[in-house]
């Protein structure tokens, strides 16, 4: 199975290096030196990792084979993707790996169904859960664990504790009022 590990930025220096935007949990498994990826596109991989280091808090990565700024800045944007066991998971309890996610029925704590998680939005400050409702729509649900206390893998749901407006707009509660002067 594939799993999506990180996405190349912008080119850092003249050697080659690349930023990175990490999506994994485990970046010193997936993302170490002799590493070989897939790329999304495909037509620009694989890559084999170099090396790699920490700079001011970015990750910085250097592939095989690409020696200079214009290599690295050609790989802008590009996906890069680990080929991971299905039957993995991850070391903490609390972690999930996508495709363990997605099709989960959605509950609210009474019970009453939500939808099913289609797809995950890994944004840089949290992840989104995209659940299809049955109706058609969608609803991003913040995946922390204030409203998502419960992920249960066995009964194949995750229990969403909504606060008001999240599920329903006419619940929403007005946090505050600008008066004008």
């Amino acid at each position: 199975m594939q799993l999506v590990v990180a996405r190349i930025g912008r080119a850092h220096g003249i050697k080659g290096e690349v930023t990175v935007e990490v999506r994994t949990d485990e970046p010193e498994l997936r993302l170490g030196p002799g590493a070989v990826l897939a790329t999304e596109p495909s037509s620009v991989g694989p890559l084999t990792i170099a090396n790699g280091r920490v700079h001011s808090g970015r990750l910085l990565l250097r592939f095989e084979g690409v020696a200079d700024r214009t290599a690295a800045e050609a790989l802008r944007n590009t996906l890069l993707i680990a080929e991971v066991d299905p039957e993995e998971v991850p070391e903490d309890p609390e972690e999930f790996y996508d495709h363990q996610l997605i099709d989960l029925d959605v509950v609210t704590r009474a019970g009453t169904e939500v939808g099913r998680i289609s797809e995950i939005s890994h944004l840089p400050y949290q992840d989104l859960l995209v659940v299809q409702r049955p109706d058609g729509s969608e609803v991003l649900i913040p995946f922390v664990s204030e409203i998502v206390p419960e992920i249960d893998l066995e009964e194949q749901r995750a229990v969403i504790d909504p606060p008001p407006g999240l599920l329903d707009d006419s619940q929403a509660e007005i946090a505050s009022s600008r008066e004008d002067s």
